[in-house]
């Protein structure tokens, strides 16, 4: 449905300058569909990596992208703190861009992936294939916010607690409780 959003994706990542997009009219609609999808997807490769997860549950499952979707919230006002703290409003704005783009193009691969798993069935490759891609996306984002923020005073510092604090930390956190939702 959003071509031009999931196209725009990789070239964001490895674009030599940071382009803002302002010009053009924000489609309301396929950012909320990406998010969906986004939401779904990650919710999707948690409940495949835990081992309790034998038989699908849909309300287990809902459970899960709703945590998922709190979690986001949460990443989303951590971000808007950091952004208060160090007055980066500047780079914010492409920032948010970016990791939107960054995330898309996760998804993307991830998706795929997860069907593949899905017809495995095999709970050590579920794991490996969310932790590659975890993994991959982190790496994407670290080079992006690197690469944008490299000439800033507090890049490094913001960089450090960013990965730390807004993407290993909640992701684990999501599949702790996550687990814990599934073993009801």
């Amino acid at each position: 449905m959003q071509p031009g959003v999931i196209l725009q994706s990789p070239t964001s990542l490895l674009a030599q300058t940071d382009r803002t997009y302002k010009d053009s009219p924000v489609n309301i609609y396929g950012q909320l569909l990406i998010s969906v999808f986004r939401i779904g997807t990650l919710a999707m490769g948690v409940y495949l990596c835990v081992p309790e997860s034998a038989a699908f549950r849909f309300g287990i499952y809902a459970a899960i992208c709703g945590l998922t979707l709190g979690m986001l919230l949460v990443k989303m006002l951590c971000n808007v703190l950091i952004d208060y703290t160090f007055s980066l409003k500047r780079f914010m704005d492409q920032t948010y861009e970016h990791y939107g783009d960054i995330s898309t193009l996760a998804t993307c691969t991830l998706y795929p992936a997860l069907l593949v798993v899905l017809r495995i069935g095999d709970l050590a490759v579920n794991r490996w294939v969310v932790l590659i891609a975890s993994g991959l996306f982190i790496l994407m984002w670290t080079f992006r916010l690197v690469r944008s923020y490299w000439t800033h005073p507090v890049a490094i510092l913001y960089i450090a607690l960013y990965i730390c604090t807004l993407e290993v930390l909640p992701l684990g956190a999501l599949f702790l409780i996550s687990s814990k939702i599934i073993s009801l």
